[in-house]
């Protein structure tokens, strides 16, 4: 009997042991998220407070154009270390600062060719700058191997039936969005890195802008019986013109509107927000605010975000945490599926920033905005969602100072006419999803 107490004895104080150690386990994980929580709040504050100075000082200085190009200039090792874009950035010149007056190479300075002969353009020199947008090279026209200069254009080419584009010199890489390419034609490079090879952001903002004004102009679908939502940030909100009267007529979504004629835009833009549970008002605690009868949610985020990421922040695709990005998102894209099953839903990516690469050179926890910007294409793919990739488009990117100076003073907002410009290249994007007929080199 005494033996079998000892056992007893034995097994209890064991297991008290063993209680004991899951208890302390816990409690030092308690301890540990609570310790994070607290941590990486102080770090969001600390950040948005040094991200609004920023705001202040690239505001002042984008008054002045010199000021901003060697703001520009000063950082732009920095940010083609951090994110490997290189050429386009902060390479201005003055004229740059208006409407730019573009060299045009149309098909009389091309060689004199039969068309229906298969022409050779190979190793013809373009000058910087040069436009060859609309020429038509027939099956098997081979431009191999010219050299096309950064700024080259050659969007909206027919090159159709095998024709060969391989093996060029573009200077680094070139922009190839819209040609209009069939079987064999071989394209590659559409990421913001090769994009910036070619042209500055502020050139491919007023080449973009060009195209979208005329896919609006030709539009036959019809928005008149379409209810849109925007849920975003201050860039939706158009927040940092609140100090101007009735300034939400200057927002993307207003004007968003007009150029659709849509029957209803509503704006759920908060300043300050953020996809993820960083702030208040995170767009996963408030989509539901989002009218039951809504058509088409245009969803428009990420800036915020970034100003916070680090690797833990983002979390896993594997585990999709609540409180980290990728568990957010996924809750957010879920729950707008489930909730408004019968709506279009369209995620927009975020413009990239100068603030976000200021902000970390700062703190090197900071991850590139890219990170987030593939998330986001990645469970958007995952959830059949349709993607606007801002991002990557090379359209008023703030790395440029024109672009800085010209639409978005203060680094990451836009004035009444980079708004127009933002609204009026989404809407072309709605346009190509909705079937509206559109000029056939964009298709």
């Amino acid at each position: 009997m005494e033996k079998v107490n000892k056992v007893l004895l034995l097994m209890i104080a064991m297991a008290a042991i063993m209680l004991a150690a899951v208890g302390i386990d816990r409690g030092m994980q308690a301890y540990d998220a609570w310790k994070w929580e607290s941590e990486r709040l102080v770090r969001y504050e600390q950040a948005y407070a040094d991200v609004a100075d920023m705001q202040v000082t690239i505001s002042q200085l984008s008054q002045d154009q010199e000021a901003i190009t060697a703001f520009i200039e000063e950082n732009k090792s920095y940010f083609e270390a951090e994110t490997g874009i290189g050429e386009g950035w902060g390479s201005l010149q003055e004229d740059t600062y208006g409407k730019i007056e573009e060299e045009v190479l149309t098909e009389q300075d091309l060689p004199e060719v039969e068309w229906g002969e298969n022409p050779d353009v190979t190793g013809d020199g373009l000058f910087e700058n040069a436009d060859i947008t609309g020429n038509g090279f027939p099956g098997n026209a081979d431009i191999t191997g010219n050299e096309l200069p950064e700024g080259s254009d050659v969007t909206g080419n027919d090159v159709s039936g095998n024709s060969g584009v391989s093996s060029n010199d573009l200077d680094g890489y070139t922009d190839i969005s819209g040609n209009w390419i069939e079987e064999g034609g071989e394209i590659s490079g559409n990421t913001l890195a090769e994009r910036q090879k070619i042209r500055s952001s502020y050139m491919e903002t007023q080449m973009q802008n060009k195209i979208d004004l005329e896919v609006i102009a030709e539009n036959s679908a019809d928005f008149s019986d379409i209810s849109i939502a925007c849920l975003g940030d201050s860039i939706t909100e158009a927040a940092n013109l609140s100090n101007t009267e009735n300034y939400q007529q200057f927002s993307y979504p207003s004007r968003l509107k007009e150029l659709l004629n849509a029957e209803s835009v509503t704006n759920l833009g908060i300043g300050g927000s953020s996809i993820g549970r960083y702030w208040e008002n995170a767009f996963v605690d408030r989509y539901k605010e989002i009218p039951e009868d809504t058509d088409l949610i245009l969803v428009m985020g990420g800036t915020n975000d970034g100003f916070c990421m680090s690797e833990k922040d983002v979390g896993s695709m594997e585990e999709r945490k609540a409180g980290t990005f990728i568990g957010d998102l996924d809750e957010l894209m879920r729950g707008l599926k489930e909730n408004y099953p019968k709506a279009e839903i369209v995620f927009v990516t975020p413009l990239p920033n100068v603030l976000h690469d200021m902000l970390k050179k700062e703190r090197d926890y900071l991850l590139p905005q890219s990170v987030l910007v593939d998330v986001i294409i990645q469970l958007a793919t995952e959830y059949d969602i349709s993607v606007i990739d801002l991002y990557n488009s090379n359209i008023l990117d703030t790395h440029d100072a024109a672009v800085i100076f010209n639409y978005m003073p203060d680094g990451v907002h836009c004035n009444p006419e980079g708004y127009s410009v933002l609204a009026e290249h989404l809407a072309a994007e709605l346009i190509k999803m909705y079937g509206g007929d559109v000029p056939k080199e964009q298709e």
